[in-house]
């Protein structure tokens, strides 16, 4: 990308669109294409032809998607697999009908199966049965690979795709009814330290490991894979190691302050047990993380208690 293309990040207000939108800024570009939902239904087929010829964008970041975490996946199943599916067949074909230069999609590694070996590998892909809690998001991701894959093959389309792991940072979703378990940990806590609650719930039995990887070294990954890497096979992006949820909920806890009680409700679902991706090939291709755990869970507190505490 030079540095006076023009580029679109659907989803610039999310959780990794503000990032990619902030690192880019950073990096001395500045000429960007941005819609709010108000602005541009996504899942509006003629609204996004529109969309396109009007500005004809050279690269597409499509970091927009509805997203959450268990409940809400549970609970909306249909507006899941339906809006996800709509938002990226309307930007990636809207990409290739407009010569777009390169687009980025961003999955997510729910695409993998739920007992796929770990780490998880990206060939692993449609190996076996998915996570029942987030299928519908799952299916919906996985169609956005096939359908960047299937434009590369039969228009030449630079479209890439990848998978990062679980992210956290600045512009997370802190609703305790949609969001994930970063946030939704930072806020009980939070809560309970200014309420003086003994103890805090934590869904499930604290056994799942999950990986996290700062909202910020991901969209630096995302910059760095939209100049360099130019293939159909999905990448990774993560760091490499895993925490348990106890061991997550003890961290937050520290940073957070609060002196109380964790208890675990072993009637909620725990999900997949181990998530965890191999980033051999994203490493290999030169990109590093930069962000340790604690450091991310601590500036990331911060600007909660800045921006929505």
């Amino acid at each position: 990308m030079q540095k006076n293309d023009k580029i679109y990040i659907a989803g610039h207000r999310g959780l990794v669109g503000s990032a990619i939108m902030q690192a880019l800024q950073n990096r001395g570009y500045s000429n960007f294409v941005t819609r709010t939902h108000a602005e541009l239904d996504l899942t509006n087929q003629q609204a996004v032809r529109d969309f396109y010829q009007q500005e004809k964008p050279d690269y597409v970041f499509l970091a927009a998607a509805r997203v959450g975490g268990i409940v809400a996946n549970d609970s909306y199943p249909a507006e899941f697999i339906y809006k996800n599916l709509m938002i990226e067949s309307n930007l990636i074909h809207g990409a290739y009908e407009n010569n777009v230069k390169k687009l980025l999609f961003l999955g997510s590694t729910c695409i993998y199966p739920k007992m796929a070996p770990q780490p998880l590998k990206e060939e692993y892909l449609l190996t076996g049965p998915l996570e029942p809690t987030n299928e519908w998001y799952a299916v919906a991701k996985i169609a956005g690979i096939k359908l960047c894959q299937a434009y590369r093959l039969q228009y030449g389309c630079n479209f890439i795709s990848v998978m990062p792991t679980n992210l956290f940072g600045p512009n997370d979703n802190f609703d305790l009814n949609s969001s994930h378990v970063m946030p939704a940990l930072m806020r009980k806590f939070h809560e309970a330290k200014l309420n003086n609650t003994p103890q805090v719930e934590v869904w499930g039995t604290g056994t799942p490991r999950r990986e996290f990887c700062h909202v910020e070294d991901c969209a630096d990954a995302c910059i760095y894979l939209m100049n360099n890497y130019n293939e159909a096979d999905i990448v990774n992006i993560g760091v490499g190691k895993d925490i348990s949820i106890g061991e997550l909920a003890e961290m937050v806890k520290q940073v957070v302050g609060y002196e109380g009680e964790i208890v675990f409700d072993r009637s909620k679902p725990d999900g997949t047990p181990r998530k965890l991706v191999d980033a051999t090939k994203i490493l290999g291709l030169g990109w590093q993380p930069g962000i340790a755990l604690r450091e991310g869970v601590t500036t990331t507190y911060q600007w909660y208690l800045e921006n929505k505490a």
